[in-house]
């Protein structure tokens, strides 16, 4: 039975759906993308407002591409 599975990942699958209908291509591919991002940080237990501030700020300053896999919610330190 995959119910549990299928309800954890239904709220991400819907909004990206409805990023279809977001007024053009770009606009949808942003609101997929930003969605993706929250719904993975709510999946992982990790406020997404605190962990994409984090990421963001370090990406601003500089942090090496070879190391992106650190900035990811699950690596993310509370």
């Amino acid at each position: 039975d995959s119910n549990i599975v299928e309800r954890a990942i239904r709220p991400q699958a819907i909004v990206r759906k409805n990023s279809l209908f977001a007024g053009n291509a770009g606009g949808g591919r942003t609101w997929a993308t930003l969605s993706t991002l929250i719904q993975s940080a709510k999946m992982n237990e990790v406020d997404p407002l605190a962990w994409l501030t984090q990421t963001l700020e370090r990406i601003a300053a500089g942090w090496p591409s070879s190391e992106i896999d650190a900035l990811m919610p699950w690596n993310f330190k509370k």
